[in-house]
């Protein structure tokens, strides 16, 4: 989750860059004009846009190499993280033999065809989690000495959280 919101950051970041100088280029002509139209006494609007258009196509032809190295670069960070690292994040992928001892354990059971509360039950209790059966629940069990299984996901967050 912190490397989503590092690159979510970056990207932020990577859009500023690249907008930031025909903004900025944008405002300086737009206060330029106002000033000159001020001392003029001229207060036409459509004097202002011809000087903004020209002023930020030039920055854009000016800054286009930056800004398409800027951006692929970026794409390049998201492709690597979407494809060699969160695959291979074991906190977020199943192994094999995880996945089967699951799909074993869960079976055919179907643990939502009991009664589902509407609204107003759900809000008039509100520390009770709906569609669950404390019943059906099942406990972490340690594994036997000397077993050599990868702990499952719930068991790597009690170790990482160092309960």
């Amino acid at each position: 989750m912190d490397l989503l919101l590092e690159h979510t950051g970056k990207g932020f970041l990577t859009m500023l860059i690249i907008a930031m100088p025909a903004v900025l280029t944008a405002a300086a002509i737009g206060l330029i004009v106002g000033i000159l139209q001020a001392v003029t006494q001229v207060q036409e609007q459509t004097i202002a846009a011809a000087p903004k258009v020209l002023g930020v196509f030039i920055v854009v032809m000016i800054m286009g190499p930056f800004s398409t190295d800027t951006l692929t670069e970026y794409f390049r960070r998201a492709a690597n993280i979407a494809f060699q690292i969160v695959p291979k994040d074991e906190e977020m992928v199943l192994s094999n033999e995880d996945f089967a001892r699951l799909k074993e354990q869960i079976g055919k059971k179907d643990y939502y065809s009991g009664k589902q509360p509407d609204s107003m039950e759900i809000m008039k209790n509100p520390g009770k989690t709906p569609l669950i059966d404390n019943k059906k629940k099942e406990s972490i069990q340690t594994p036997p000495k000397g077993s050599m299984s990868e702990p499952n996901f719930i068991e790597k967050q009690k170790i990482y959280s160092g309960e």
